[in-house]
């Protein structure tokens, strides 16, 4: 089998999503737009229980879009991994009612125990279980071991099909750019992320592409490394729909204390701005500038817009954006709206938009996105590790196309 040819700058750098085009090495597995054929995937979870990330999304391929027994999916689960079985399992039980196998290795999870690699797609689910943390407090889920043992399986058969990422990439800068090396390497339909960029948003505003967005400000809130990466996925996919946009972040800092509030006095960042995002969000009474554990994760986007995502992990209750769009007086403000019934239904938006990928061999949004907020929020853990420095970061000069894609209650479940 020939060596694969390693991709260059300016690849990293293109502005669409990986395509599912043919490799010259190995044989990729593109699939024709149905509305009636079902496809099947393969889950390689860390850990399966209820309520977890395992059990909103796989669930709803075996028991509806709202894990009633109704209509779901256009796919079936063929087969499951599970890294850790846990007293309040889930899988094994599932497994004996709906009759998929569960198998003991990645390599068997995506080969259905075979010899070839039968199934459309893998939808890999790095979150939840009992791992460590490092030192800069990121929870060291095995997604990079996950994607690699599910891509040394498609090497050694000769074989690709879309693969799903749960939440961000890594969650460690240099694990997130193996990864994205990695799919582009073999020509693998890759996609990540959270569901809060595919989820319910209220009110809802109009920020169609080429939206002049002058500044921006987001709020998030509980830990720094597991809420960060939804506050930043949130935000992104709204600032990302600026004329040009987007090329990437010059810079990365991250405050705390005194620090975070001078940026408001200073006219760094627009009050009335994070004003307009609070006031979309539940929270603690009192003021907010007595929250002794608020974060600003404060970055510079190549075309000089400031990004600025205030983590408020005790006062705020919700995660929101405040924009500015140029010639509108008042800002435009929005919050994800976390509903929790029909069992948390924004992951049935982010399972469509996961089937869509594995029915067309093509991401539905571009993987770039999830990788550029990875490295925003692991640059902004890393300056606060220094001491809050500014961290240059050529590396994030990630460019990519926004895809037109809606949130819920678009696009249809059904369609």
């Amino acid at each position: 089998m020939p060596s694969p040819s390693k991709p260059t700058r300016r690849a990293f750098l293109a502005s669409t999503a990986i395509a599912a085009a043919s490799s010259p090495w190995l044989n990729v597995a593109t699939a024709e737009t149905s509305s009636a054929k079902t496809k099947s995937v393969a889950a390689v979870l860390t850990a399966y229980e209820h309520g977890l990330h395992a059990d909103v999304l796989i669930g709803k391929i075996l028991e509806g879009w709202k894990q009633d027994g109704g209509p779901g999916p256009r796919l079936t689960l063929a087969s499951m991994y599970v890294d850790q079985f846990t007293d309040r399992d889930m899988a094994r039980g599932l497994s004996q009612k709906y009759g998929f196998p569960i198998f003991e290795t990645i390599e068997e999870a995506v080969t259905v125990g075979g010899n070839t690699i039968p199934v459309d797609g893998v939808i890999s689910i790095g979150e939840h279980g009992d791992y460590p943390w490092n030192d800069k407090q990121q929870h060291l889920y095995p997604r990079r071991r996950f994607f690699k043992e599910i891509t040394d399986t498609f090497v050694k058969y000769d074989r690709v099909v879309p693969v799903f990422n749960d939440k961000h990439l890594g969650p460690v800068w240099k694990d997130a750019k193996w990864m994205y090396d990695r799919a582009v390497e073999l020509n693998i339909p890759f996609m990540a992320g959270s569901s809060m960029a595919v989820g319910y948003r209220t009110p809802e505003i109009s920020v169609p592409p080429g939206s002049p967005i002058e500044a921006a400000v987001g709020i998030g809130y509980s830990g720094l490394d597991i809420y960060g990466s939804h506050a930043l996925e949130f935000f992104q996919c709204h600032v990302e729909q600026r004329p040009g946009a987007e090329q990437g972040v010059r810079w990365v800092q991250c405050l705390q204390g005194d620090a975070v509030w001078q940026t408001l006095d200073d006219g760094l960042i627009s009050q009335d701005l994070f004003d307009a995002a609070l006031a979309t969000i539940e929270h603690r009474d009192g003021d907010v500038r007595q929250s002794d554990d608020a974060t600003l994760f404060l970055f510079q986007y190549t075309d000089g817009l400031l990004g600025a995502v205030f983590m408020l992990p005790t006062y705020a209750r919700g995660t929101s954006v405040a924009l500015q769009v140029a010639g509108k007086t008042e800002p435009l403000a929005t919050r994800f709206d976390e509903r929790r019934e029909p069992r948390y239904p924004h992951f049935a938006w982010l399972l469509k938009g996961i089937e869509t990928m594995v029915h067309t061999g093509r991401p539905t949004y571009p993987v770039e996105r999830t990788l550029l907020t990875s490295g925003i929020l692991d640059r902004a853990l890393t300056s606060l590790s220094e001491g809050q420095t500014k961290r240059m970061t050529p590396e994030l000069e990630i460019a990519y196309q926004p895809a037109n894609y809606g949130h819920a209650p678009l696009p249809r479940l059904s369609g």
